[in-house]
């Protein structure tokens, strides 16, 4: 028996026939005429699926949305609505919504979702299963982080690998878009498969056709023989479309053909070529302001966004900057055959209070014009950017008051919060060894932990 599914329309004949639809393909279904009704179905049978009207008698569909999804965070609900708007549209998927789809529809565009929904339920239903086993990785991939945040993003990342769903990673420029792209794909049934690369945002707009479709000989001036496009060439393997949202429009619909039909036709050509690839999309924009404004396509988002992966930026997430600098460290350290093996606590400092705009790729850069920079073992704060050593060291102005016991005690506190109770960093900003800090926490009661 497959999942039981709610459908909730005021039509008789919508929701009687989408019953119908639904029975034939083994769902179990309950079916409701107003929001009222629908939460009274809550009460007796647990749902995998919803499918929703926008308007019905008592209120807004996206009110039913939210009840859903406060009562059950796993279910999956499609909204319905013969008065599509993209605000509306924008707003359900804010609250959850998997997909918002205009009436009239087809049996068979109904059940393909249904399908997507359900895959994706599952495939999230396995992060709890996953936490155990990344809760002490301090890596996925090439990516580097022990904070909440990114452990998070690990354990996503790690339960959409292995299946084929589509994936778009949101994030600001510079927090490693790329790099959880290469992650996924390295860990995918297609990891043998080649992984082409897109940057939407880089090829001229009187290219991108030809280079994304390919074409044939005589396509256009200049077009001397025929040639396949990117997508062809991520045959069996993954696409990375980074900057989505930098496409032109009429390439966006031509893309989402692409991915509906899975087949792609050369410009000038006639013969539709098949393709098999996973996508990947990436953007440093808010979609939900993107789809707003126009530059990204309300139905190729709903298309490309089964899973979004969010990246924090570094100062979200400045716990990790020692593990981040460490490696940086290292890799540069070898690779320009420097003696550079250390950062001394006043350039740790500096790391830690800077906000860095750049992310993770500007301390990348940091770390690297230190390491060919620096004289002596370890980096200083005289190998560092002006704009870092400009920045106010992360412990607190001014020193705390009290005997000296209580200074050692708050400064000892004051270290761990600002790194996020790493002690490795704590102790490198207060110039000790962690032995020695340890010894000190204990002395003074400091707890191992951070205390909620």
């Amino acid at each position: 028996m497959k999942p039981a599914v709610l459908v909730v329309d005021d039509e008789p004949s919508i929701a009687d026939g989408l019953r119908l639809i639904l029975e034939r393909e083994g769902y179990a279904v309950d079916t409701a005429g107003s929001i009222a009704e629908g939460a009274a179905c809550l009460d007796s049978q647990d749902f995998a699926l919803a499918l929703v009207d926008l308007v019905l008698p008592d209120g807004d569909g996206i009110g039913l949305l939210k009840l859903l999804r406060a009562r059950d965070p796993d279910i999956e609900v499609i909204i319905m609505t013969g008065h599509g708007s993209i605000s509306k549209a924008v707003e359900a998927t804010k609250e959850g919504a998997f997909y918002f789809v205009a009436k009239p529809f087809d049996s068979g565009e109904m059940l393909t979702l249904l399908g997507k929904a359900l895959e994706r339920r599952l495939l999230l239903a396995e992060t709890s299963d996953l936490k155990r086993q990344l809760a002490e990785q301090l890596g996925y991939g090439e990516m580097l982080g022990s904070s909440p945040g990114m452990r998070r993003v690990f354990e996503l990342l790690d339960s959409v690998a292995a299946s084929d769903a589509n994936v778009f990673i949101v994030g600001e420029s510079g927090t490693g878009k790329e790099l959880a792209a290469n992650a996924v794909h390295a860990k995918s049934p297609r990891a043998e498969g080649p992984l082409v690369k897109i940057n939407c945002a880089a090829l001229p707009k009187d290219l991108i056709e030809s280079e994304l479709f390919g074409h044939v000989k005589g396509a256009f001036t200049g077009a001397t023989s025929e040639k396949p496009g990117l997508l062809e060439e991520a045959h069996k393997g993954s696409l990375l479309l980074d900057e989505i949202s930098e496409m032109p429009p009429d390439l966006q619909a031509k893309l989402l053909r692409v991915l509906e039909d899975r087949s792609v036709r050369r410009l000038g050509g006639t013969r539709a070529v098949p393709v098999d690839f996973r996508l990947i999309s990436s953007t440093n924009r808010d979609p939900d302001a993107a789809v707003r404004d126009g530059s990204l396509r309300q139905d190729l988002y709903f298309r490309i966004n089964t899973v979004t992966v969010a990246l924090p930026p570094l100062r979200e997430k400045t716990q990790d900057i020692p593990l981040l600098a460490k490696g940086f460290l290292e890799r540069f350290r070898l690779k320009h055959g420097r003696t550079v093996d250390g950062i001394d606590p006043e350039a740790f400092r500096r790391l830690l209070s800077y906000p860095w705009p750049g992310n993770v790729r500007e301390l990348e850069h940091v770390i690297e014009r230190a390491v060919l920079v620096a004289r002596g073992k370890e980096i200083t704060a005289t190998d560092l950017p002006e704009a870092l050593n400009a920045g106010a060291p992360v412990v607190s102005a001014g020193p705390p008051a009290g005997s000296l016991e209580e200074i050692e005690r708050v400064s000892i506190v004051r270290a761990l919060e600002s790194t996020g109770w790493n002690k490795q960093a704590a102790a490198v900003i207060l110039g000790l060894r962690r032995p020695t800090l340890y010894s000190k926490m204990r002395r003074h009661g400091i707890p191992q932990r951070r205390t909620t």
